[in-house]
């Protein structure tokens, strides 16, 4: 089982590899479809679970408290740029410039954590849990997958 570091730097990898197919692709292609249906899946479910199971464990430290807002904050405005993207036209110009904000954004995001979060929050989950948070948010992530399109229509409901 991975670590709760491995499994997240595992998803954000694929992340960035889905980013970039999506990018070097055109207009309302297959290609791009599938890609973006995969990562806007993936990063839904990615996110809800980080959230439950690592920044809701960093937020019981006073330091952590700030990094984990401001990444759920980050979360939050990144779902609200894929909710806007996920209604328009993939082969109108306006997709591609909001997506190249999402990407820029979300490679950021990702950075962030991955460089400065991490660090602070080893101190906090230390080795002997890393495996428990880990399987913990593999399954909360496959959990998550299900609930997307609940979510997705409570939200346009309120």
């Amino acid at each position: 089982m991975p670590s709760i570091y491995d499994a997240i730097k595992a998803d954000h990898d694929n992340h960035r590899k889905l980013l970039d197919t999506i990018a070097d692709t055109s207009g309302d292609s297959e290609k791009r479809q599938e890609s973006w249906t995969e990562f806007y899946r993936d990063v839904k479910s990615h996110a809800a679970a980080e959230e439950e199971t690592f920044y809701s464990k960093l937020i019981s430290e006073t330091w952590g408290q700030d990094a984990a807002r401001h990444s759920v904050h980050e979360h939050q405005q990144l779902d609200d740029l894929m909710e806007e993207l996920n209604e328009m036209d993939m082969s109108s110009p306006g997709w591609l410039t909001k997506f190249k904000t999402l990407k820029h954004d979300y490679e950021h995001h990702i950075e962030e954590e991955e460089d400065e979060v991490f660090t602070r929050a080893k101190k906090v989950i230390g080795e002997e849990q890393n495996e428990g948070f880990g399987m913990r948010f593999e399954a909360r992530k496959k959990e998550e997958m299900g609930l997307i399109d609940e979510k997705r229509e409570d939200s346009l409901e309120d």
